[in-house]
């Protein structure tokens, strides 16, 4: 058997194996997420293979994955954007996510195993203390995976496909939502009461925080918009 070095060694040498533009489109996505590269941004081949280190092979295969998630539009003949952030889209996406949330939630209440439930925890506390010290990107990284979590514990395949498919078209949008740090504080209370809940296997309870949470998202996500229109204008 395998020292712990040893098996760390082995895992580095798994992660270097990983291919090149899966690595580029982590990099790309977390710069589209976080605002790094704006709404409607040419994506400038060039200057980016120069930024990665890397060749436009990588890049271009990178950009095509991201264009299948709508964070890239492709354009004909004249290479690709940032996809621009259209309000009402991303207020009808959420409406729907936030449907899909509840019913995950009264599923997961009934179906999780208490080694999900308590890697949910665990990933709640990883996630408090990006918060305790004010690291957005990642507090979101792990928010993310708390939501995407408690989706897979429903149980429910087709659910969980048809949430991820949404959730990479308003991943910037959600990101946005906790750009105001009275909002990420009151996120992060929230958060605190819809683990106690799937805890308790409070099913009503759970499905109505997870409403309640969605929906101050996305009033939030709105108002973010409106003051970058406004400010763009």
């Amino acid at each position: 058997m395998g020292t712990i070095e040893n098996l760390g060694n082995v895992a580095e040498r798994r992660i270097e194996r990983r291919p090149l533009h899966e690595e580029v489109i982590d990099q790309l996505r977390d710069r589209i997420v976080q605002g790094e590269l704006e709404p409607g941004a040419r994506l400038n081949e060039r200057v980016l293979c120069e930024q990665l280190g890397i060749s436009r092979t990588p890049l271009r295969e990178a950009i095509k994955m991201l264009a299948t998630e709508g964070l890239v539009e492709l354009l004909p003949n004249r290479g690709a954007i940032v996809t621009p952030l259209k309000a009402a889209n991303i207020a009808d996406t959420l409406s729907v996510m936030g449907a899909l949330e509840s019913l995950a939630g009264e599923l997961a209440c009934a179906n999780a195993s208490e080694a999900e439930v308590a890697e949910i925890r665990a990933l709640h506390f990883e996630m408090l203390a990006h918060h305790a010290r004010g690291e957005l990107a990642g507090y979101f990284r792990y928010n993310q995976l708390i939501h995407l979590k408690i989706i897979e514990a429903s149980g429910n395949p087709v659910l969980t496909n048809t949430y991820r498919q949404l959730n990479a078209n308003v991943r910037r949008a959600r990101y946005m939502a906790n750009l105001s740090q009275e909002r990420w504080d009151a996120a992060v209370r929230e958060h605190e009461e819809i683990l106690a809940a799937l805890a308790s296997r409070d099913a009503a309870r759970l499905k109505r925080l997870l409403a309640e949470h969605l929906a101050h998202k996305v009033a939030s996500v709105m108002a973010a918009l409106a003051d970058n229109a406004a400010a763009a204008a």
